[in-house]
């Protein structure tokens, strides 16, 4: 038996199923036919008015497939055609932002993913004892995700439901400095170490500021010793820069590229033994890193404090904001904000010159 559901311009049909289920269509001029079953009449008949309404004040949204599209389907076609266009590095990093999302999200539709939703994932893996970043990051990824799923996939979304929470407030920066005790403790150690490239990317990364990424990732042709430069085109930002080079660095350098174990089958100047697949891959110098720090009882330094310690030096020195900004890569000027108090304290002894 049908019961037509009339409005002016629309009209709809309520049909009952074989399985027991309500059928509702809706057909306008000018619009596709609309179809969506639900367990009772009375749900079949307000979807019917809804959607009539909506498409004859023409703001009419098909979201059905939001509705059938689950967020675990989502993350799945994001990985592969979003998050393989970035660095191998980030795709790696949101596959495992994805396997959390996945693991407390993934079977709910699009459609019925809310703000308290949300919401409640963010409390739940902050209670865990997950770092505010993680979460933001986490949430950052969900979030890129319904904005290209509104409008690219253009799957019938709304809004974007990250968007109206609240997001863990960012950590506060490191500001662990190296006391010279610790930094003499600290290189004696790793000179001690088998493989002396572990002593040759710590003083790389604590007298130039590189990342540990780039470190490990720079080859014989980025160096140029002659003009004490070093190219980089691989950055976490995705900006190249050109990183100079004081006398000390380029020492570690001439070591670096002049190590006589160095194979003939890769350009890297960190290099590590052949995987199974024969190739050749930076050296994973880490494990040895935290054996120095535990060896010389070095507490609270994570390998990226020397970047920090080789920023705060330069700023030590001197050099204005743009001049640190160009070694060290940091693309914006609120980055280097956390070093301001280290110039905050040499204005002190200038105003005591200048006044006397």
């Amino acid at each position: 038996m049908r019961h037509p559901v009339v409005s002016e311009g629309a009209t709809a049909t309520i049909t009952r199923t074989p399985s027991n289920t309500w059928k509702a269509i809706v057909r306008k001029r000018g619009w596709p036919t609309t179809i969506k079953t639900f367990r009772t009449k009375r749900d079949a008949q307000d979807w019917a008015r809804r959607t009539e309404d909506e498409m004859v004040r023409g703001v009419y949204i098909d979201r059905a497939e939001s509705d059938r599209l689950l967020l675990k389907q989502a993350l799945d076609r994001y990985l592969r055609e979003v998050s393989a266009t970035k660095k191998p590095s980030t795709h790696s990093a949101e596959r495992h932002k994805a396997k959390a999302l996945k693991a407390e999200l993934g079977n709910y539709s699009l459609a019925a993913i809310t703000p308290d939703l949300v919401a409640g994932y963010r409390d739940k893996r902050l209670e865990a004892g997950k770092s505010a970043s993680t979460v933001r990051l986490e949430l950052s990824l969900l979030s890129h995700l319904f904005t290209i799923a509104i409008k690219e996939w253009r799957v019938g979304l709304v809004y974007n439901p990250v968007a109206n929470i609240r997001k863990p407030a960012p950590p506060q920066g490191r500001n662990r400095r190296l006391t010279a005790d610790e930094e003499k403790k600290l290189l004696q150690a790793c000179d001690a170490h088998s493989n002396p490239m572990l002593g040759w990317i710590v003083r790389i990364a604590l007298y130039t500021g590189m990342r540990a990424g780039e470190i490990k990732s720079l080859t014989r042709s980025q160096v140029n010793l002659d003009k004490r430069l070093v190219y980089l085109t691989e950055t976490k930002n995705g900006s190249a820069r050109t990183v100079p080079l004081t006398i000390d660095a380029v020492a570690v350098f001439r070591a670096a590229l002049d190590n006589p174990l160095r194979p003939d089958d890769t350009d890297l100047i960190f290099f590590g033994e052949p995987g199974r697949d024969g190739i050749r891959r930076p050296y994973e110098f880490r494990p040895a890193w935290h054996r120095v720090l535990k060896e010389t009882g070095i507490r609270g330094f994570r390998f990226h404090d020397l970047r920090h310690e080789a920023v705060s030096r330069l700023v030590e020195a001197g050099l204005g904001d743009q001049e640190v900004s160009a070694i060290s890569g940091h693309k914006s000027m609120q980055m280097l904000k956390r070093y301001t108090h280290l110039r905050a304290e040499d204005l002190v002894e200038k105003l005591d010159r200048v006044m006397r």
